[in-house]
């Protein structure tokens, strides 16, 4: 075929033609919701570095739950911040903590939401890496039994998927191993498989208050430059009993989350990160992009690399978008 036969822009004529002609589909149930929870009661604490964004006591979290249900976003995930921290990280296995707390109150409030809760022992030690230190080094398999201890107290409190973001190896198989232990068989663990070391990761240590006092996490974290090797981890995770997985950051890394779709058959979520959705805001800010063009071109550029879900804290503004968009539709029949 050659012009004048083909013509590309008859599909595009039109809003109705080029939803009709559209390949990659985006929903609200597609949305994943990032959270952080404090501990207290009517607590809100605004994120500066990440408009529109708060750190919520567990009740004001059940009620963000809530409103997204009601918008069908199909998960929250949910990050907590203690009151005090330790070298250990003993509260993200306290079950009086934040995130248990939450996940209790949401099913009370919106029992038709999937929980996640994210398995990681930075937001919790007082030195802010993602495990426990020996000799200034974060040791590996010592902090595989206390992951697998947040993981229950989650799982036990009502958390439907547990998400470690570590980065530890072999945390996978001993948290499936302590979940069904448990009597938690019917919890899914959702792994960060492929989490680089980035630059991207910025807003959400200013809220989480988890940025490491010495060193940084290159040597448990991927380096950038790899693909190979996120084959590799996306591999392992899932022969140790992962039930999906998570490619972390996501726009940085398109051709690692197609590359990571390619190799396995699970579904797959691409996190769009903190650093992304404030650089989107900046620039809207300065009168350099459409915010609302941006956020939803760069979540569909999520979809259509390959992932399944993305997480991501436009979710709520999406989501409240695209229902606009159907009740729309709706009018014009």
């Amino acid at each position: 075929m050659s012009f004048p036969v083909h013509r590309g822009r008859r599909l595009r004529r039109t809003a109705a033609l080029r939803t009709m002609a559209r390949e990659t589909r985006l929903a609200a149930e597609q949305l994943v919701a990032p959270l952080f929870v404090v501990e207290g009661s009517g607590v809100r604490q605004p994120i500066a570095s990440m408009p529109g964004h708060a750190r919520l006591s567990p009740e004001l979290v059940a009620e963000e739950a809530a409103a997204l249900a009601a918008l069908g976003v199909g998960a929250v995930l949910l990050f907590g911040i203690p009151a005090r921290k330790d070298a250990e990280g003993s509260g993200a296995w306290d079950a009086e903590g934040p995130v248990p707390r939450a996940i209790r109150a949401i099913r009370k409030r919106a029992p038709e939401m999937v929980v996640w809760a994210d398995v990681c022992m930075c937001e919790y030690t007082d030195h802010g890496h993602c495990g426990v230190l020996a000799d200034g080094e974060v040791d590996n398999d010592a902090t595989l039994p206390l992951l697998a201890r947040a993981a229950v107290a989650y799982a036990r409190a009502g958390a439907d998927v547990v998400a470690p973001s570590d980065m530890m190896d072999g945390r996978v198989a001993a948290i499936r191993a302590a979940l069904d232990a448990e009597g938690c068989a019917r919890t899914a663990i959702c792994s960060y498989a492929v989490k680089y070391a980035s630059a991207f990761y910025g807003p959400f240590r200013d809220a989480a208050g988890s940025t490491p006092r010495s060193g940084d996490r290159r040597g448990y974290q991927m380096d950038a430059p790899n693909v190979r090797e996120a084959l590799r981890e996306a591999r392992a995770d899932l022969e140790e009993g992962a039930d999906f997985l998570i490619v972390k950051p996501g726009m940085p890394y398109l051709d690692v989350v197609r590359a990571v779709r390619e190799a396995v058959d699970v579904p797959l979520a691409a996190y769009q990160v903190s650093g992304e959705y404030a650089m989107l805001h900046a620039a809207a800010d300065r009168g350099w992009l459409d915010l609302d063009r941006a956020m939803e071109e760069t979540v569909i550029g999520l979809r259509r690399a390959g992932a399944d879900l993305v997480i991501t804290y436009f979710a709520r503004v999406l989501a409240a978008r695209l229902a606009e968009g159907r009740a729309a539709a709706e009018a014009r029949r």
